[in-house]
């Protein structure tokens, strides 16, 4: 790997932290030959009642997708090898699957809205109101629908959204319950 970008939050990066960083990344390169660029960003921040929490951000660029991993741990060099340690296993499970195509098993149906309700310690469903509670922004690079289907295996997500390389509109990839994807176009 040759480019990758460092920074720190509430914390003075090292030396020693980024060659131990550079380190770790460096041996993902057998993974993957065709990682394009890195973003590690190393955060410290103060927890109530447990002192300080580290926090290791690592985005990796890689074609047809992002492989991204988020660690946190009392250590921060703890944190960088648990990071270190998802990454291998998300690039080894993005090169088998973009080798040979297999069929996944058939995943548990996801809790609905009476589960919900249960789960946040309501009585009755009427009484549950959903929120939008997080949101993100991400760049959305052309890519085709089997592509964006690996991205989304490789982050372990259920849908995924993408920019059509074909028709250049934006599409969504979602995996079915009977394990199968489907692709969702607008008319």
């Amino acid at each position: 790997m040759h480019i990758y970008k460092l920074s720190g939050r509430n914390v003075d990066v090292t030396d020693a932290m980024r060659d131990y960083v550079e380190e770790k990344l460096t041996r993902l390169d057998r993974y993957s030959d065709q990682i394009t660029d890195a973003r590690v960003t190393l955060t410290v921040r103060e927890v109530r009642d447990s002192g300080r929490r580290n926090r290791v951000e690592v985005q990796l660029n890689v074609p047809h997708g992002i492989i991204r991993a988020e660690e946190h741990h009392a250590d921060m060099y703890a944190a960088i090898d648990k990071a270190s340690d998802v990454l291998e296993r998300q690039l080894r499970k993005f090169k088998t699957r973009f080798l040979k195509h297999r069929t996944e098993p058939i995943p548990a149906p996801e809790p609905g809205l009476a589960e919900a309700a249960v789960a946040a310690g309501l009585d009755d469903v009427s009484e549950f109101m959903p929120e939008i509670v997080r949101q993100k922004k991400f760049d959305m690079r052309p890519m085709s629908a089997e592509d964006a289907v690996a991205q989304m295996e490789a982050l372990g997500h259920d849908f995924y959204v993408f920019k059509n390389m074909t028709s250049n509109n934006c599409n969504v990839v979602y995996r079915r319950h009977d394990g199968h994807f489907g692709l969702i176009e607008p008319s």
